[in-house]
C-alpha cells in the first residue's frame, strides 16, 4: 500500500488500520473503518481512496470510482491520497487517470522531483513517449541527475521504435538522441554502463557500425563490465554486420584460446574463415594481419588449431572439455558440405563419434550433442556405430536379474546405455524393426525402465527417476507400432505404461504431455485437464503450450472444462499489458535501457499471438453456444459481449505462431520429424479456422441486428437497446464465409494437433451453418420486400428449411456407432464420433415456420435418444473385466491399463452428459417458441 513512514502524522496514524485491513484482504472492515474517520475527519481524502480500493476489490466498482473521482476533482498534493489514487487506478485497468493525477499535481508543486518522477512513470505505463521525453528533460533542469536526462534520451529512442514511419526515426528522433548523448560525452559527463550501453543502441539503431565499433573499443567501452566478454561479443556482431571477416576471424581465434568450450565462438571462426577462403583474402606482406591480430585464411589452419585444442584437452588430468571434440565434428561437416576433400585428415566420423561417446557418454547431453552429427554416417555405418557403442556399456549378465536382459549396474552405466538407446532410435534403427522386432523391443525398454527404478528409491517425489527416458521410448515404440498395425490394444498398453510411470515419477512434464496427446486422440477430455494442471505451466507457456488444452475442450464436449481453459488462458493475455508496464518501469529505474525494446517486442508478440486470438473467439463463442436462447436473449448476449460485427480486431496480417511445437521429447530421424513445410500448413490451417470461427462470430452477432423488432419495411433499423440493422454487413460476411471452406493434411503423431477445420468438413458442420447464415439472409430480405413481392425469396427459404433439417439429419447419422466397445480382449474407441456429436450441437437454430420448428424438434429428440443410447452402452461396459491375453502383459500393468480406460470411459460420460444437457435446453427453447 501506500508509504506510511511519517509516523509522527496524526493521519498517517489514523489511517494505519485502513492499510491494515486491506493488506490483510479483510476489505469489508476497512470500509467500515474509513467510515467511522471519515464522520469524524471529513476532509481526510486519502480515507475516501482508501475505501474506495475496498469497495473495488468487494466488487462495487461504480461506487469505488465515484468516490475515487470526488477526491481527484480536488486535484489533491498529498502524497497518501496520490499513492492510494494510483493502486486504485491500476487495479481498475485505467492508468490513463495516473497520469492526469500527477500532472495536476506537478501544475501545483512544479518544483518535485517526486511528483515529475512519478509522472514520468505514469507516462511509461501508458506508452506516452513523448510526454516521457518532455518530462525526463523537465526533471533533468530540476535536479541535475544522469538518470533523468537518460531517461529522456531513451524516450526518444522508443519514439523511434514505436514510429509508424521509419524514415521518421532514422531523420529525426534516433539523430536528436544521438546529439543528446555525444553532448555529455564531450563535457565528459558519462557515469554509467547503463549510458554507453543506450548510446551503443541508437548507433546500431542508426546503422553506423563503424562508430559503434569505436565506442565498443574505445576509453567508454571499458564499462561495460556487467556481461561476461561483452566487449568481445558486441565486437563480434559488428565486425560481422560491416563484413570485416579477418577482424573476426582473428577475434574468434583469441577468444578460443582462452575459452575453448565457448560454442558462439567456434560458430563465428568457421564462418568467417570460409567468408575469408570464399574471398581471396591474403594476409599483408609486412606488419598485423589486422587490428585483432592474427587470421587464419585456409582450410589447413582451422584443422591445425582445432587438433591443438583436442590435444590439449587430451593432455589434461581433469575432465576434459567438450567444445574441442565437437568443433573437430562440426569442421567435418562444413567441409563436406563444400565438397573439401581435407576433411578425411580430421578422421573418421564414426571412430570419432564413439571417441566422444567413451569420454562423455555418461552425461545426459551426449544425445543431443551427437544427434546433430549423425548424418557424417553412412546408412550402412548405423548398426556397426550402435554396436561398437554396446561394447563400451558396462552390463551384467542377462542370468542375474528377471527379464532375460543384461542390466546396468549403476546410474553411470545406464546413461550411457540409455543415450545408446536413444542414437538407435534417432537413427531409424527403431522405426526399422518388424512389429514383432518392435514388441520385443518394448519389453526390453520396460524391464529396463522398472530394474533402473530401484537407483531412485532415495529421490523425491518432485525429481525425476533415473530410467524414466526408457519408460518414454518404449510408449513412442507402442505409438510406431499402433500407427503401423492399428492394433488398438497397443494404444491402450501404451496409456498403462505412462500411467505406471507417472506414479512412480510424479513430476515428469513429458509423461503429462504424452498422457495429454494420447488422452485428446482418445477423445478423452477429463483426465487432461489435471494433467494439464499438473505441468504447472508457468507465465509464457500459457501462449506456448496452452494449445494443447484448448484445442480439444470444445470438440470433444467439455463445455465447462472448455470455459475455465479459455479464461484461464485470457487471463494471462489479459494481465500480460499490465506486467509489461511494470517491467518497463523497473528498467527505467535501474538504467537498464537495453532491456525496454525487448520488453515492448514481448508485449507485442503475445497481443498478435494466434493463441490469444484463437481462444478470444472461442470464449466468446462458448458463451454464445450455452447461454443465447436459452438464459438470455441473443441481442443481450452480443451487448454483453461487446460484439460489433463491422469490427475486425484481429491482426491477420501479423498474427505469430508461438506454439511450442517441439515441447514433446522426440527422438525420432530428420525424415520423421515435424518439417518447416509442415509448421507452415499447420499454421495457415489454424488461421483458416480461425477466420472461419471468427466470421461465425461476428455472423451471429449480426443476427442480434436482423428483423427482431417491429420497424418500417425498406428502411434501416434499429432495435432496442442501440442494435441497428445493417444488412450491408451481414451479406458481405456471409460471402467472405463461403470462400473460407477448405480441407486439411495430416502431421506427425507428435507434431502438432490437427485443427477443428478437418472434422467441422466432415461431418457436413461447416456447409450447415453456412446454410444457416444463407436461411437468415433470406428471412431479412423477406422481412424488407414484404410477401406480396417475395415469391422467389418464400421458395428459397422453403427449400432451405428443408434442406437445413436434412443436413442436421445427415450430421446427426454421422454420429451413430459405439464410442466405445469392448469384447473379449479389445476395447477399441471411435472419438471420431464424440466430434461429430459436438459439431452436430454448434450449428446454430433457426425458426420462425411451425413445419421446420416441428421437423428440428424431432431430430433434436433423436440426438437425445442417441445419447442416452450411447450413455447406457457405457455405462453397461465392464472395463474391469477385460482381459488383454497377451503373454507379455503382466497383472500389474493390466490395473494400469484398466485404470487408462476407466478414465476414458469417465470422459465419455462427462462430455454426453454436457452435450446432453446443451440439447435438452435447446430443445425446451424450441418448445417455447411462440410461432
Amino acid at each position: 500500500m501506500a508509504a506510511r513512514g511519517h509516523v509522527q502524522d496524526p493521519n498517517d496514524r489514523r489511517l494505519r488500520p485502513i492499510y491494515d485491513y486491506l493488506d490483510n484482504g479483510n476489505n469489508k472492515m476497512a470500509v467500515q473503518q474509513a467510515d467511522k474517520l471519515l464522520k469524524k475527519h471529513k476532509d481526510l481524502h486519502c480515507a475516501k481512496v482508501l475505501k474506495a480500493i475496498g469497495l473495488q476489490r468487494t466488487g462495487k466498482q461504480e461506487e469505488a470510482f465515484s468516490l475515487a473521482q470526488e477526491v481527484a476533482t480536488l486535484e489533491p498534493t498529498d502524497d497518501n491520497s496520490l499513492q492510494a489514487l494510483t493502486i486504485l487506478y491500476r487495479e481498475m485497468h485505467r492508468p490513463e487517470l495516473v497520469t492526469k493525477l500527477y500532472e495536476s499535481a506537478v501544475r501545483k508543486v512544479p518544483s518535485s522531483e517526486e511528483y515529475h518522477s512519478h509522472l514520468f512513470m505514469a507516462y511509461a505505463r501508458v506508452g506516452e513517449y513523448k510526454k516521457m521525453q518532455q518530462v525526463g528533460m523537465a526533471l533533468y533542469k530540476i535536479v541535475p541527475k544522469n538518470p533523468y536526462y537518460f531517461w529522456s534520451v531513451m524516450s526518444l529512442v522508443m519514439q523511434a521504435i514505436s514510429a509508424q514511419d521509419e524514415k521518421l526515426s532514422q531523420t529525426m528522433f534516433l539523430p536528436l538522441a544521438e546529439r543528446m548523448v555525444e553532448k555529455m560525452v564531450k563535457e565528459d559527463k558519462m557515469e554509467a554502463e547503463a549510458e554507453v550501453q543506450l548510446y551503443f543502441m541508437i548507433l546500431e539503431r542508426l546503422g553506423k557500425y563503424v562508430e559503434a565499433l569505436e565506442l565498443v573499443r574505445g576509453q567508454l567501452g571499458e564499462m561495460l563490465t556487467s556481461e561476461l566478454q561483452g566487449r568481445e561479443s558486441k565486437s563480434l556482431m559488428l565486425y560481422r554486420r560491416l563484413e570485416r571477416w579477418p577482424e573476426c576471424n582473428a577475434l574468434s581465434l583469441r577468444l578460443l584460446l582462452k575459452n575453448p568450450d565457448d560454442w558462439q565462438f567456434y560458430l563465428s571462426y568457421y564462418d568467417s574463415l570460409f567468408y575469408i577462403m570464399d574471398q581471396g583474402w591474403t594476409p599483408p606482406d609486412e606488419g598485423e594481419h589486422c587490428v585483432e591480430g592474427e587470421v587464419q585464411y585456409a582450410v589447413a589452419h582451422a584443422i591445425r588449431f582445432v587438433e591443438e585444442r583436442v590435444s590439449a584437452e587430451e593432455a589434461k588430468e581433469s575432465r576434459p572439455l567438450r567444445g574441442p571434440y565437437l568443433a573437430r565434428l562440426e569442421l567435418i561437416g562444413r567441409l563436406r558440405g563444400r565438397g573439401c576433400p581435407e576433411e578425411q585428415q580430421l578422421g573418421d566420423p564414426l571412430e570419432l563419434m564413439f571417441q566422444y561417446f567413451v569420454k562423455f557418454g555418461e552425461k545426459p547431453c551426449c544425445i543431443t550433442d551427437l544427434k546433430i552429427y549423425l548424418e557424417l554416417l553412412n546408412p550402412e555405418q548405423h548398426m556397426q556405430f550402435i554396436n561398437r557403442l554396446m561394447e563400451t556399456v558396462p552390463l551384467l549378465s542377462p542370468g542375474e536379474e528377471p527379464g532375460g536382459v543384461a542390466v546396468p549396474g549403476d546410474t553411470r552405466a545406464l546413461q550411457r546405455h540409455l543415450c545408446v538407446a536413444q542414437l538407435s532410435r534417432a537413427l531409424g534403427l527403431q522405426h526399422a524393426l518388424e512389429p514383432s522386432g518392435k514388441l520385443a523391443l518394448i519389453q526390453e525398454l520396460k524391464a529396463r525402465y522398472r530394474h533402473g527404478l530401484q537407483f531412485g528409491r532415495a529421490c523425491l517425489k518432485t525429481e525425476l527417476q533415473f530410467s524414466d527416458m526408457y519408460c518414454l521410448m518404449a510408449a513412442h515404440v507402442y505409438i510406431d507400432l499402433w500407427e503401423e498395425t492399428g492394433d488398438p490394444a497397443v494404444l491402450w498398453q501404451c496409456l498403462g505404461l505412462l500411467e505406471e510411470g507417472l506414479v512412480n515419477s510424479p513430476s515428469n512434464a513429458q509423461f503429462k504431455l504424452l498422457l495429454i496427446l494420447l488422452f485428446c486422440r482418445l477423445g478423452a477430455f477429463e483426465p487432461v485437464v489435471d494433467l494439464y494442471s499438473g505441468l504447472d505451466a508457468k507465465h509464457v507457456q500459457h501462449d506456448t503450450i496452452g494449445y494443447l488444452l484448448t484445442r480439444y475442450a470444445v470438440s470433444l464436449g467439455q463445455f465447462a472444462a472448455a470455459a475455465q481453459s479459455c479464461n484461464f488462458s485470457l487471463r494471462f493475455f489479459h494481465s500480460n499489458q499490465k506486467d509489461t508496464s511494470e517491467y518497463i518501469i523497473q528498467a527505467y529505474k535501474y538504467g537498464a535501457f537495453e532491456k525496454i525494446p525487448e520488453f515492448i517486442g514481448f508485449r507485442t508478440r503475445l497481443n498478435r499471438s494466434l493463441h490469444f486470438a484463437q481462444v478470444r473467439t472461442e470464449s466468446m463463442l462458448l458463451d454464445l453456444l450455452l447461454e443465447a436462447d436459452i438464459s438470455s436473449s441473443l441481442q443481450d448476449s452480443v451487448r454483453s459481449l461487446g460484439l460489433c460485427p463491422e469490427e475486425q480486431d484481429i491482426p491477420w496480417g501479423e498474427l505469430r505462431d508461438n506454439r511450442d511445437l517441439t515441447v514433446l521429447t522426440s527422438w525420432d530421424p530428420k525424415t520423421r520429424q515435424l518439417s518447416e513445410e509442415q509448421r507452415l500448413q499447420s499454421l495457415e490451417e489454424e488461421s483458416l479456422w480461425l477466420r472461419l470461427r471468427s466470421l461465425t462470430l461476428r455472423l451471429v452477432s449480426s443476427l442480434a441486428n436482423l428483423g427482431h423488432h417491429p420497424a418500417p419495411r425498406n428502411s434501416e433499423k434499429t432495435a432496442e437497446n442501440g442494435l441497428a440493422t445493417k444488412p450491408d454487413v451481414f451479406r458481405p460476411l456471409l460471402a467472405e464465409l463461403d470462400t473460407t471452406l477448405t480441407g486439411r493434411r495430416p502431421y506427425p503423431f507428435l507434431g502438432p494437433p490437427s485443427s477443428r477445420l478437418g472434422p467441422a468438413l466432415s461431418s457436413g458442420a461447416c456447409q450447415c451453418q453456412a446454410s444457416a447464415f444463407h436461411l437468415a439472409a433470406h428471412l431479412q430480405e423477406l422481412d424488407t420486400s414484404g410477401l406480396e413481392e417475395s415469391a422467389e425469396v418464400q421458395t428459397q427459404i422453403r427449400d432451405g428449411l428443408t434442406s437445413l433439417t436434412e443436413q442436421l439429419q445427415e450430421m446427426l447419422n454421422k454420429c451413430k456407432g459405439e464410442l466405445l466397445e469392448a469384447a473379449d480382449t479389445q476395447c477399441r474407441a471411435q472419438p471420431s464420433l464424440l466430434e461429430n456429436l459436438v459439431c452436430f450441437t454448434e450449428p446454430p437454430v433457426f425458426s420462425g415456420f411451425q413445419e421446420f420448428a416441428s421437423s428440428m424438434a424431432g431430430v433434436l429428440s433423436r440426438a437425445l435418444d442417441h445419447i442416452k443410447e450411447q450413455e447406457a452402452s457405457l455405462t453397461a461396459l465392464k472395463l474391469s473385466s477385460l482381459s488383454l491375453q497377451e503373454p507379455a502383459v503382466t497383472q500389474d500393468e493390466g490395473k494400469m491399463v484398466g485404470v487408462a480406460m476407466e478414465k476414458v470411459q469417465s470422459s465419455y460420460l462427462r462430455s454426453l452428459q454436457e452435450v446432453k444437457e446443451l440439447l435438452r435446453k435447446r430443445t425446451d427453447t424450441l418448445r417455447n417458441l411462440k410461432i
